[in-house]
């Protein structure tokens, strides 16, 4: 079999592993987890932090401009200036990004730990038993006490 075979037969059994199975469907469960998690913190916690701070949580526009473009007259808005080439240092457009980013970890530590509990609860309860038989040695004897009553 030549070189290539190899590789080629290598991969395939690399390729049609369960654990690369498992990667897989974890990799698009995970995104679309993302999708729920982004949802829940631009949908249902920054409305209510927006409502609760009396304004909008976005901090985009907080910058410091350190170098203007020889003879701009134009505009001071982040956008405005990014597009004529000033050196803008955008700590408020971090600062938004880092809050999203608390929120996110809050919300993804608050799901794992309701799971865990819920896993805790299922794993606490025992499995139904069925009646278990009584030993052989109780059988014996109720078939001696049942023979001697008749």
């Amino acid at each position: 079999m030549s070189a290539t075979g190899g590789f080629i037969k290598e991969f395939r059994e690399f390729a049609i592993k369960g654990n690369m199975m498992d990667l897989a469907i974890g990799v698009i469960i995970g995104g679309a987890f993302g999708k729920i998690i982004d949802s829940v913190v631009n949908d249902l916690f920054m409305p209510l932090i927006n409502f609760i701070v009396g304004g909008n949580v976005n901090f985009d526009n907080l910058f410091w401009v350190l170098r203007l473009p020889e003879g701009y007259a134009g505009g001071l808005t982040m956008a405005e200036l990014t597009k004529a080439g000033a050196v803008v240092f955008a700590w408020g457009h971090f600062l938004t990004i880092f809050v999203n980013f608390l929120l996110l970890a809050l919300v993804v530590f608050v799901m794992v730990k309701l799971v865990n509990n819920a896993r805790r609860r299922f794993e606490a309860e025992p499995p139904p038993k069925a009646a278990a038989a009584p030993p052989e040695d109780v059988l014996l004897l109720r078939e001696i006490r049942d023979a001697l009553k008749k």
